[in-house]
């Protein structure tokens, strides 16, 4: 199972910024000590070019990032101060997911240990999102002729809002989103298929509505390619979250999307997306377990 890291996923971020940017390096430790994954599973996933972005973003936008030209309150929406850092991470986060998706195509399944940054809009970004890689990847594999239909599988806690705003209207990409009806963001978009919860939502409920939604969305969808929001952040002891997710639930959740993807004879490449645990153990915990059961599904 191929594997998309950078050391650049992890970017310097000033003293008590709330973004937990170790998880990366972490996750990447992780998988190694975990015997399953060797060094030789670890790809450098390419910076994704303007041409790439622009399939999913403004011109004016994807310069006024590289070149440092974003005003203050477009920053401050973002969450992260500019750097040539900041941009390099961004595209290289983008790229990774393209990358998955190419590999997913030739071996079934595959993985960006980034990404998911699904607020990132065609003109803004916003909540730790710069460039929207699940849409860029979408794009870029209609593109280059590896596939024709994608369904993408947002499972982060937070709606997938940058990604139902580029993608509305393309009948050819299909946008699930599954996340918490009072978590940001408070004005919601709309996806293809939007499935709310209520705060405290547990695991049994939780999986009953997954199963609802991937039903419908392999129905409507016919899908050659599916890419997952994998999100930690449905975890009861998510600062962010307000589910109730336990670490066996979403263990389960990712089963259900592997099945399912396996059978229908799909391939899926994953993004991590949020997760804000109070521990970040628990957060790189969770990332770690999506990936060893993606590789053990298809292994």
């Amino acid at each position: 199972m191929r594997l998309f890291y950078t050391d650049v996923f992890v970017l310097p971020l000033p003293a008590g910024h709330r973004f937990p940017m170790e998880k990366y390096s972490r996750l990447r430790a992780s998988l190694l000590a975990s015997g399953e994954f060797s060094e030789a599973d670890f790809h450098l996933p390419h910076a994704a070019s303007d041409e790439e972005l622009g399939r999913a973003h403004d011109a004016a936008y994807i310069e006024a990032v590289t070149q440092g030209l974003l005003p203050e309150k477009a920053l401050k929406a973002i969450g992260f101060p500019w750097s040539a850092g900041m941009v390099e991470r961004s595209r290289r986060s983008a790229g990774a997911t393209i990358c998955a998706c190419r590999a997913a195509i030739e071996d079934g399944v595959s993985a960006n240990l980034a990404g998911g940054t699904h607020h990132a809009f065609r003109e803004h970004g916003e909540g730790f999102c710069v460039f929207n890689d699940a849409a860029v990847a979408a794009r870029a594999m209609q593109a280059e002729g590896r596939a024709g239909r994608v369904l993408i599988v947002d499972c982060d806690v937070h709606q997938g809002n940058g990604t139902a705003s580029i993608l509305r209207g393309d009948d050819s990409i299909f946008t699930f989103s599954m996340h918490g009806a009072r978590n940001f963001p408070f004005d919601k978009e709309t996806s293809d298929l939007d499935i709310e919860l209520p705060d405290g939502c547990s695991d049994a409920a939780y999986l009953l509505r997954l199963d609802e939604g991937l039903d419908t969305a392999f129905d409507l969808a016919r899908p050659d390619l599916v890419i997952y929001l994998a999100g930690a952040d449905p975890y009861h002891d998510d600062r962010l979250g307000r589910l109730a997710l336990s670490f066996e639930g979403l263990a389960e959740r990712d089963r259900h999307v592997f099945s399912r993807c396996r059978d229908e004879g799909v391939a899926l490449a994953i993004a991590m997306a949020g997760g804000y645990a109070r521990r970040i153990d628990d957060t790189v915990r969770i990332h770690a377990t999506t990936i060893r059961h993606a590789k053990q599904t298809w292994g």
